[in-house]
């Protein structure tokens, strides 16, 4: 039974995960340290960042963590992370462009109205996608082209979501009593930037290909998290397997995808969703 396990081991791998201070950032982080890679834990908010790195800490130790603040929207911040490493002879072997910004779904008035396509902004569309589409163009532009430099090949793992195979089902977010020009809505950047790392990700996996860089997605669904009983009630309705996933339940997947697992696996979207878009 060991054998069957062997190519899953990182030991010797170094991985950077963007966004590692988010709810998923976190499982992606535990998932190769599990495996035995080292983990460069990057975020945008420092504090964010050492709390969050600090509970893998308590698990796996300082050896193999190195925490890095990180603006994935800015070239000038990824180059400088990716020259920090190299002066601590770190060579990037797997990167996980994880970093977004996930608009919540809110009934504060503003937000309701500010969701809608009738009312988004340009300055919140150019925010989002700065993080959640350019910046994974950016880290791939700098990591892989390091990767693609010394022929030793690696891994990019573009996580997208459910939402990039389907449209958002906005009865999700209905609020009682409210008119139909301020109801909530999922914003259409979700949509587009979900949707646009698939692209990225199809662009990657041939454009590396003759240096032995692989290049997949994976789309989770809904997380569960707290939310509100009313929308779980109702998203739990629309996936067969009847609930949303736990926090925890993408970690193999990540495992498989990062791994020499997966080493005949480049260029596809792995939808893990309890079959809500089966149905």
């Amino acid at each position: 039974m060991k054998k069957a396990f062997e190519k899953f081991n990182l030991k010797g791998k170094t991985a950077i995960v963007t966004g590692a201070a988010g709810i998923l950032g976190v499982e992606h982080s535990h998932a190769l340290l599990e495996c035995g890679a080292s983990v460069v834990f990057t975020d945008i908010n420092e504090n964010n960042l050492i709390a969050a790195s600090e509970l893998l800490i308590k698990e796996f130790g300082k050896d193999r963590i190195i925490v890095q603040v990180m603006d994935v929207s800015k070239l000038d911040s990824v180059k400088g992370v990716a020259q920090k490493l190299t002066n601590m002879g770190k060579r990037i072997d797997i990167l996980v462009n994880n970093a977004a910004i996930d608009p919540k779904v809110k009934d504060t008035q503003g937000v309701l109205e500010t969701s809608r396509l009738e009312n988004f902004t340009v300055e919140q569309w150019d925010l989002q996608v700065s993080v959640g589409l350019t910046g994974a163009f950016l880290c791939s532009q700098v990591f892989g082209g390091k990767m693609s430099s010394d022929g030793k090949g690696g891994v990019i793992l573009n996580i997208s979501s459910d939402l990039s195979v389907f449209a958002p089902d906005q009865r999700l977010y209905r609020k009682d009593g409210i008119p139909e020009e301020m109801q909530p809505v999922k914003p259409v950047t979700y949509s587009v930037i979900k949707a646009g790392l698939i692209g990225l990700t199809n662009y990657l996996a041939t454009y590396w290909n003759d240096q032995g860089i692989r290049a997949n997605a994976l789309s989770p669904g809904g997380v569960f998290n707290g939310q509100g009983d009313d929308f779980v009630y109702k998203i739990n309705s629309l996936i067969p397997l009847g609930r949303m996933a736990n926090r925890d339940e993408y970690r193999a997947a990540v495992q498989f995808l990062c791994s020499d697992a997966s080493a005949y696996m480049n260029g596809q979207n792995i939808v893990i969703d309890g079959g809500r878009s089966v149905w």
